[in-house]
């Protein structure tokens, strides 16, 4: 697993921009091709996803592996991973975009979220094909693009455009005892306020659209206390010191680039995270109203403001392989069932448009965890977790290992592949 995992975190796939989709794509090919079967590029047209900053394809991999183990009958199970990771930032001690081991520590951009969990998926296919292991499902493997920001995330393309199967385990979320009972929305909003380029020793022949935009963040801020005001009945993590909440951060500014010359354009991304309860529509309106009483009477020349992401809320997916997925996690994690708390989150999912599409029942796993730094720097994972996600999806998908009742076991290695 380690050497595939290497191989991940050297292709890397930053949103944004998201110009590493094809090489990556051809890189997880090719990881899989031992396990044949079929490949599908699902190409996003680009009309659909394009905004500021963003550039190459989106490229969406599905891959049907040949498992001696399944029949035709079986239902499938559609496995998501989502090929992008957050941009490296600053801070890192090593080297973001190679994999480096200290211990049992495996660091790298996307270790965590989640290229790691492709190479434990890969481990346990092997596995089950080489023991020839009947199975209870037929897997089918979706890699898709831009869940890290962007309008439109390739597993939204999937949803609207095909038919997906009934059980979809999606490994973007924790090595936590968790049983998923959904997250909030959010949305993203690009303010652009426009002004005129000038020298700072002539200001008058200039507009700075820096201070031009000040109004608008004052503004906005102000409407924060009032947002998070609101909360949801989503059921709270445990270590949460009150109810999930709405929230709103300005999360990037940027305009004007030295100090002689007054900026003629300056941008803020507006992060807006919503409950299920709130209705998306008002929720846009609020912010547009905020920032349109704020901007009345600058000298800006022009001004506007674009939604550039969106996941919806994700509300209630449990269903009939929700037990199955938790016996097999807590086997392979060496838990007691008891030990799975059901409870919400105020991140947010792509899946969010899957339910939007009709599909409600989803299930959630992966390799994050609190310390695990996640979109920061000295992104990691463990040999451990990656070798108890392996065997969790063992358990998941032969068919004797973890049934609907906990009265039949079976085997899994606790050892991961080599590969």
């Amino acid at each position: 697993m380690i050497e595939a995992l290497r191989a991940l975190i050297g292709s890397p796939t930053p949103m944004p921009p998201g110009d590493g989709y094809a090489a990556f794509a051809d890189l997880v090919a090719d990881l899989f091709r031992p396990l044949g079967g079929t490949a599908e590029r699902v190409i996003v047209p680009r009309d659909l996803w394009d905004g500021p900053n963003l550039s190459g394809e989106r490229i969406n991999l599905i891959l049907r592996p040949e498992m001696p183990g399944a029949t035709d009958a079986l239902p499938e199970a559609m496995i998501y991973f989502h090929t992008d990771t957050a941009p490296v930032g600053d801070g890192w001690t090593v080297a973001p975009c190679s994999l480096t081991q200290q211990g049992d520590r495996l660091y790298g951009r996307g270790t965590a979220d989640m290229k790691g969990t492709i190479v434990a998926v890969r481990d346990a296919l092997l596995r089950l094909a080489t023991a020839d292991t009947p199975l209870a499902f037929r897997p089918v493997l979706a890699f898709c693009t831009d869940e890290e920001g962007g309008r439109y995330p390739g597993i939204r393309h999937l949803a609207e455009t095909r038919p997906l199967p009934e059980v979809l385990l999606n490994l973007n979320g924790s090595a936590e005892p968790r049983i998923w009972a959904g997250c909030l929305g959010s949305i993203d909003m690009t303010l652009t306020v426009t002004g005129r380029a000038s020298h700072s020793g002539e200001p008058d022949r200039g507009i700075n659209a820096a201070e031009a935009l000040l109004p608008a963040l004052v503004a906005l801020n102000a409407l924060k206390t009032t947002v998070e005001t609101r909360t949801t009945a989503l059921p709270p993590p445990p270590w949460s010191d009150g109810p999930l909440r709405a929230r709103l951060n300005v999360t990037a500014i940027h305009a004007g680039e030295k100090g002689s010359a007054l900026p003629g354009l300056a941008q803020a991304t507006i992060n807006r995270r919503y409950l299920a309860e709130e209705n998306e529509d008002v929720v846009l309106d609020e912010l547009r109203a905020a920032v349109t009483n704020a901007l009345e009477g600058t000298p800006a020349l022009d001004w506007t403001m674009q939604v550039t992401g969106h996941l919806p809320p994700v509300s209630d997916p449990d269903g009939p392989a929700t037990r199955r997925w938790i016996l097999a996690r807590a086997r392979a994690f060496g838990l007691p069932e008891d030990a799975f708390l059901r409870y919400g989150s105020g991140t947010s999912s792509d899946f969010g448009w899957v339910q939007k599409a009709g599909l409600k029942h989803m299930l959630l796993g992966g390799l994050s965890r609190p310390d695990r730094n996640v979109h920061g720097p000295d992104e990691f994972t463990t040999v451990e977790d990656l070798r108890s996600l392996s065997d969790a999806i063992f358990l998941f998908l032969a068919e004797g290992c973890a049934p609907q009742g906990a009265e039949q076991t079976g085997n899994a290695p606790t050892e991961g592949s080599p590969q």
